[in-house]
C-alpha cells in the first residue's frame, strides 16, 4: 500500500497546535518506515520531533485515495541522509477517507441547539453522526426545527486521550426527516468555521475512526 517515495503528512496526536509536517518515505522494513526529516508546511523549517512522539499520518495512494494511520517516532538513523524511524501498523490498520468531502462518523456526542431568532425552544440532544462540515441529530417529532433556520450549536468533543473540546458554531438546518412515530433526524450544516475549528472536528472524526477500528467496528 505505502511505498518508497510516498509523501507523508504528519500531525502531532496530542497537541493543541494545528501544525502539519511533510516528509518522504525513504525505506520500509516490515512495520517500520524510514523518512527524511519532516518540514513544517507553514514555516518551511525542519521540525525537531523527539523519540516517542505520537503522530497521525496520512498519504495519497496510487488510486488517489487518502489513507490515515497512527504512528510513533522510534528513533533516528544516519545513512546517506539523516532519517527518522516511524512505526507503521500495516495496511490492515489503515483508514480510508473520502476526498472532496468531509468524512462522516456515526457517533453520539452532546450537542445543544439554540435558535438565532427565537423560532423554537433550545434543544439538548446527541448527534447521530458528525463531520467537519455538519452533523445529524435526533430530535422529537414535534420539534419546530425546519430547513433553512439559522441556529447556534454548542458541541462537546471528547477525545481518546481524555481531553474535552467545546465548540460554539453558527449553523443552519438543512432538512428534517421523520425517523419513526416519535423522533426526527435533523441535518445540520456548520457555517463560518475557522481553520482551527475545522481542524479540531477533523481530528475528532479521525480519533473516533481509530477507536472504532481498534474495536473491530466496520467504518
Amino acid at each position: 500500500m505505502i511505498k518508497i517515495g510516498d509523501v507523508l503528512i504528519l500531525e502531532l496526536k496530542y497537541s493543541d497546535k494545528f501544525e502539519k509536517y511533510k516528509c518522504k518515505v525513504v525505506e520500509q522494513k516490515k512495520n517500520q518506515l524510514y523518512i527524511d526529516y519532516p518540514i513544517n508546511t507553514t514555516t518551511g523549517k525542519t521540525a525537531f520531533l523527539i523519540d516517542g512522539t505520537q503522530l497521525k499520518c496520512s498519504f495519497v495512494a496510487n488510486d488517489g485515495s487518502v489513507y490515515l494511520f497512527e504512528s510513533e517516532i522510534l528513533g533516528r538513523v544516519k545513512q546517506n541522509i539523516p532519517m527518522l524511524l516511524l512505526s507503521y501498523p500495516g495496511k490492515e490498520h489503515l483508514i480510508k477517507i473520502q476526498r472532496r468531502q468531509y468524512v462522516r462518523v456515526e457517533t453520539s456526542v452532546d450537542i445543544a441547539i439554540h435558535p438565532t431568532n427565537f423560532e423554537f425552544k433550545p434543544l439538548v440532544t446527541v448527534t447521530d453522526d458528525i463531520s467537519a462540515g455538519g452533523a445529524s441529530v435526533i430530535a422529537s417529532i414535534d420539534t419546530k426545527l425546519k430547513g433553512g433556520i439559522r441556529i447556534t450549536c454548542w458541541i462537546v468533543l471528547p477525545m481518546q486521550n481524555g481531553d474535552y473540546h467545546y465548540l460554539k458554531l453558527n449553523s443552519k438546518v438543512v432538512r428534517v426527516a421523520p425517523l419513526d412515530q416519535t423522533r426526527s433526524k435533523v441535518s445540520i450544516q456548520f457555517l463560518d468555521i475557522n481553520p482551527n475549528e475545522r481542524q479540531l472536528l477533523l481530528r475528532f472524526c479521525f480519533d473516533r475512526q481509530l477507536m472504532m477500528k481498534k474495536k473491530g467496528i466496520d467504518i
